[in-house]
């Protein structure tokens, strides 16, 4: 017993883990709840694109001097608003304009990194650098998820709505497209807090796996979002510790977790249907 235990506090005995542990918890909660609607809205793919869209914005934002958050969140309005002009203007389906538009940027934003000399190394924007977060990182993640969750609790039902139904939607005196592009920019934004876990490739794997298991598993959207936010945190929590035990990257870590998780979610609930 005091073996497990010593396993499991072993790693939090450094400042470095606290601040990676504290970091992925707070974008392991605020990516739980978001998937819920991105999963009910069919937004996965659009979770991938402004993930890798944001890496020309970096390299911009790197080169101007000012924080890497303002560049990356820029970008990825920059690929939505791009999205949707395509969609609105062209008879290119939205699926298509995702894929040109995000391979698009990520290709110019890799070139523009391999031409420039820099002292952070393209991988710890590619799959994160959760051990190397500072204090001051973890305030910034902090700040931007509290923005995030305050309003995704006041605008909820609206969300949910736009999610399930358009139409009903409109009828209520909503506007679907204020809600498309809210749901857009907290899209950016989280992204742009879970970066620092998982990288930009990564991050739609955290930004998608606890929605679906929690779909998988609950038919309520109450309980969908008690699944996520669980199934999030719990990987996040042994993931980090045993990225640590292991000597392996921690966000690779966390998102194999979840989806081992989402497979036993998928197996318990292929079983259960088949006693019904």
């Amino acid at each position: 017993m005091n073996n497990l235990l010593n396993w499991f506090a072993e790693p939090f005995q450094y400042p470095f883990m606290l601040h990676a542990l504290a970091t992925a918890l707070i974008v392991a909660v605020i990516c739980a709840i978001l998937s819920c609607y991105l999963v009910l809205k069919g937004w996965a793919l659009m979770g991938d694109a402004i993930s890798h869209a944001v890496l020309p914005g970096i390299v911009v934002a790197f080169l101007l001097g000012i924080p890497l958050t303002i560049g990356a969140f820029c970008a990825g309005l920059i690929c939505s608003l791009s999205v949707g002009y395509l969609k609105e203007n062209s008879r290119i389906k939205e699926d298509t304009a995702m894929g040109i538009v995000f391979s698009g940027m990520f290709a110019l934003g890799i070139v523009m990194f391999t031409k420039i000399e820099t002292d952070q190394h393209l991988s710890h924007i590619l799959f994160g650098n959760l051990l190397g977060v500072s204090l001051s990182e973890v305030l910034q993640t902090l700040f931007i998820s509290a923005t995030i969750f305050i309003v995704v609790i006041l605008k909820r039902r609206d969300f949910l709505l736009y999610c399930f139904d358009l139409s009903h939607t409109r009828v209520a005196g909503l506007s679907p497209k204020i809600l498309h592009y809210g749901l857009l920019i907290l899209l950016a934004l989280t992204i742009i807090s879970a970066m620092q876990v998982v990288g930009v490739i990564l991050v739609v794997a955290m930004l998608i796996s606890p929605g679906i298991t929690a779909y998988v598993l609950s038919k309520r959207f109450d309980g969908m979002l008690l699944i996520a936010i669980s199934v999030s945190v719990s990987t996040s929590i042994i993931g980090t510790i045993i990225s640590y035990h292991i000597d392996a990257s921690t966000g690779p870590c966390i998102i194999l977790l979840q989806a081992a998780l989402f497979l036993l979610a998928l197996g318990y609930t292929r079983l259960k249907n088949k006693k019904i």
